[in-house]
């Protein structure tokens, strides 16, 4: 799966399942910070990435991903 593509389904299931606005997914939005992504969200990501892309995120691999971008070489490095 390409960058580009992980991208695209990442995105797509923030604005639909998360429910974050388009405007504010950028490569450098903290996820936190920026597009308040909660705890709460957070669970749900869980299940939609572990649905979408075949993987368990595992919280100890998270420390340090606090972006959009980095979220996707997370992804990146899992399905690839």
């Amino acid at each position: 799966m390409t960058r580009t593509e992980i991208e695209e389904k990442v995105k797509q299931f923030l604005i639909e399942d998360i429910e974050i606005d388009e405007d504010k997914i950028t490569p450098d939005a903290r996820l936190k910070q920026d597009l308040g992504i909660d705890s709460l969200d957070f669970v749900d990501i869980v299940v939609v990435v572990e649905k979408r892309f075949g993987f368990k995120i595992k919280q100890e691999e998270m420390v340090g991903v606090d972006t959009f971008s980095k979220f996707c070489d997370y992804i990146g490095t899992k399905v690839n």
